[in-house]
Parts: structure tokens; sequence; C-alpha cells
């Protein structure tokens, strides 16, 4: 399979896979917040870290793996632009400690999301 096609396919299962991860949250703990998008970013900063940690340190990740992976899935998945948007519609809606909590949030936690893939990938494959 070519890599675009694995880019294709995986930003395919990841944008659905986004959209039920905000799906969800929305159902649960309500629109207030952009909690589904919030989350979204965390699990994919963990996740992209873990796998390129794990790639990049042996030969269990083939380079087309990765490629589906990251570019693919992770790429589908997150949601940098969502979040930006949301964050505005926050500012426009002078709910501006709601927009400091997303962008603070959203920072800090897909950082500290990395920190903790990267030590699950080190955990896995050393390093």
């Amino acid at each position: 399979m070519t890599r675009v096609a694995l880019v294709a396919l995986g930003g395919a299962i990841g944008s659905v896979a986004r959209y039920g991860v905000q799906a969800l949250a929305a159902q649960l703990l309500g629109p207030a917040f952009p909690w589904g998008t919030l989350l979204v970013n965390l699990t994919g900063s963990f996740l992209i870290a873990l796998v390129m940690h794990v790639a990049l340190t042996g030969t269990a990740v083939s380079l087309e793996l990765r490629i589906f992976l990251t570019t693919g899935i992770m790429g589908g998945f997150t949601t940098y632009s969502s979040f930006n948007y949301e964050t505005l519609a926050l500012v426009h809606q002078r709910a501006y400690g709601l927009a400091g909590l997303n962008v603070a949030a959203t920072v800090l936690g897909c950082v500290a999301a990395g920190v903790l893939g990267l030590a699950a990938g080190r955990a896995l494959a050393g390093g």
C-alpha cells in the first residue's frame, strides 16, 4: 500500500474516532466547555509521543506503520484547528475564564501527555 493511501486510511480512522470522542464528551460532560477537543488533544499528544519513540528507537514499528499511525490516524484524530476555533468562540462570548482554561489545560496537558507518552515509549522500547 502506498504511503499516501496509508495516510488517507489512517486519517479517516482518526477523524471518525475524533467525532466519536467529541460526541460522547458533549453528551457526558455538556457543551459549555470543549471537553472532547481537550481529550482528543491530550490523548493524541500521548499517543504520538509513544509511537514516535518506539518507532525511532528500534525496529518494532516500520516506516509505513509509523506514517499510518502518526500522520494518518493521529493527524485525523488531533484537532488543533478545532481548539483554536473553540477558544476564539469562548473569547467572542466573553467567557474569558473558560478560554484561558482551555488554552492552559490544552497546552500544559498536551506537554504532560507527551512526556507521559515518551516515558511509556521508553518503558516499552528502552532508550
